[in-house]
C-alpha cells in the first residue's frame, strides 16, 4: 500500500498511515482471508475494525473485501 519507510509497524501506526499517510485505493481485496483469521485470529479482527472504522469515518465508499 506504500507505507513509508519510518512506518512503525503496530495499530497505532497503520491507522495513522491509512489516515494520512498514504492514499488506500477505493477497493481492496485482501486474498487468503481465511488463513489469515486461522492464524492470527487477533490481527485479523483488528485489521477488520480498522477498515471498518476508516470507512466510516473517512471513506463511506471504500470497500475491504475478504476472501
Amino acid at each position: 500500500m506504500g507505507f513509508p519507510d519510518f512506518y512503525g509497524m503496530n495499530w497505532d501506526a497503520f491507522w495513522d498511515a491509512i489516515t494520512g499517510l498514504v492514499r488506500i485505493p477505493e477497493h481492496v481485496r485482501f486474498l487468503g482471508w481465511d488463513q489469515l483469521t486461522d492464524g492470527v485470529p487477533h490481527g485479523a479482527a483488528m485489521l477488520r475494525r480498522a477498515l471498518d472504522d476508516y470507512q466510516a469515518t473517512y471513506r463511506p465508499e471504500f470497500v475491504a473485501e475478504v476472501s
